[in-house]
């Protein structure tokens, strides 16, 4: 089965092979596919940046809405760019019983499956470092990457599937407010805390007051275990805080939404061949629902730069309607045809990914080296990052569509 970054495909039924003989690949999830197609053109497509558009037309609501959702919020909340990273993770989750049940068909034991898990874990984790340190003088270790957060919980989220679902559920339980109770009892930042130590205005709009402090930018439980953990590592100067406020424990709530993943993907596979749209469906608004409960109470804000557990709660509803939506499209009402392009990055993710991130320069010199700027300035000046950022996304499109061609998937 083709696969990519430890997501292999997910396939809509569970084959049971009744000879020793190899049985038919099973149907891909085309659902899931365009799903994973439409996180990784998210992350890609910030190279069309809309916020430089935004600034060249400052009346224009549709750019101004366009470029929200192509940047981060600052802090608590979600745009449609904070969907990327959890989408991903949730994915990896919700292939996994279909990677379990491939290589177990094929009579592969649980210590070799074992053995490939770590592997793939390692391999992500140094991916991770090897991109983040593409621009730097020497190894840049950080652990708060999408590719880092995943390998870090990809193994627990291995033995975890082998566990009854109420074991899994559980899990998720144990994770989020286990992750929540420790930063809870972690001393908030009083009233003398020095913010510019951290990186932080002292007058920054987006902290919280009350108990929902414990969770603000670079004063938290995560930011001191950075402190002490990535000073343990060579670089190139002493870390003192992310700018972003991103952090390396975050890759425990994200486990949480690996394994949201997994309960879709077991879903998937004991409903065939039925499509449990409505489950998603509620999956999404339970998830949701209960996130800003938390989030309006002051117990626990929805914060994707340090996935705090109602984050986990909230990004996985979203994940799940999405994933509904796919479905019910594509599975359910059988529209297929439009997802093609989508399917085409989705079924190969993480060449999509080193693209993005290694590629960029060199496509976009060379539209200019051979092409021009002008040609980019055909709709006016202001439009010209975004006439670039088509081209270039349509150089990585045509690239991936090649590789879909000739059956070339980069997996892990």
């Amino acid at each position: 089965m083709h696969g990519t970054i430890a997501i292999e495909s997910a396939t809509v039924k569970n084959p049971q092979p009744t000879r020793q003989t190899a049985s038919p690949a099973p149907p891909r999830n085309i659902a899931v596919d365009a799903y994973r197609g439409l996180v990784m053109l998210l992350m890609m497509g910030e190279i069309m940046q809309f916020a430089r558009v935004a600034q060249a037309f400052p009346g224009s609501l549709f750019w101004r809405i366009l470029a929200f959702n192509q940047t981060h919020v600052e802090w608590a909340g979600m745009g449609l760019h904070d969907t990327i990273q959890p989408g991903f993770s949730f994915l990896v989750g919700v292939a996994l019983p279909y990677s379990i049940a491939s290589r177990t068909s094929k009579g592969q034991s649980f210590q070799r499956q074992l053995a490939h898990t770590v592997w793939r874990s390692l391999v992500l984790i140094f991916l991770g470092f090897f991109l983040r340190s593409t621009q730097s003088t020497q190894t840049y270790f950080t652990f708060e990457d999408t590719l880092t957060q995943i390998g870090l919980g990809y193994t627990f989220a291995f033995l975890l599937a082998h566990c009854r679902p109420r074991w899994q559920w559980t899990a998720i339980g144990v994770i989020l407010f286990g992750y929540w109770l420790a930063w809870a009892l972690y001393p908030a930042p009083g009233a003398n805390f020095d913010w510019a130590a951290v990186g932080v205005p002292a007058n920054w709009p987006y902290n919280f007051s009350g108990f929902a402090s414990h969770w603000n930018k670079n004063s938290n439980l995560g930011q001191a275990f950075d402190v002490w953990f990535l000073n343990l590592l060579p670089r190139a100067s002493r870390f003192a805080y992310n700018e972003g406020g991103y952090l390396t424990l975050s890759f425990i709530p994200t486990l949480g939404t690996l394994l949201l993943g997994l309960r879709a993907g077991e879903w998937f596979r004991s409903a065939a061949p039925r499509i449990p749209v409505k489950r998603f469906a509620i999956a999404a608004v339970v998830l949701a629902a209960a996130a800003v409960l938390l989030h309006v109470t002051g117990i626990c804000p929805i914060v994707k730069r340090i996935w705090t557990p109602s984050w986990t709660l909230f990004s996985g509803g979203v994940c799940f309607a999405f994933l509904a939506a796919f479905s019910w499209i594509i599975d359910v009402k059988g529209y297929r045809r439009w997802a093609f392009p989508l399917m085409v990055v989705g079924m190969n993710s993480i060449a999509a990914y080193l693209i993005a991130h290694l590629w960029e320069d060199f496509i976009v010199e060379s539209l200019h080296i051979h092409l021009g700027h002008s040609v980019f300035r055909v709709f006016g000046a202001g439009l010209e990052p975004l006439m670039l950022g088509i081209a270039v996304m349509l150089t990585y499109w045509l690239i991936l569509y090649w590789m879909y061609r000739r059956k070339l998937f980069l997996r892990i």
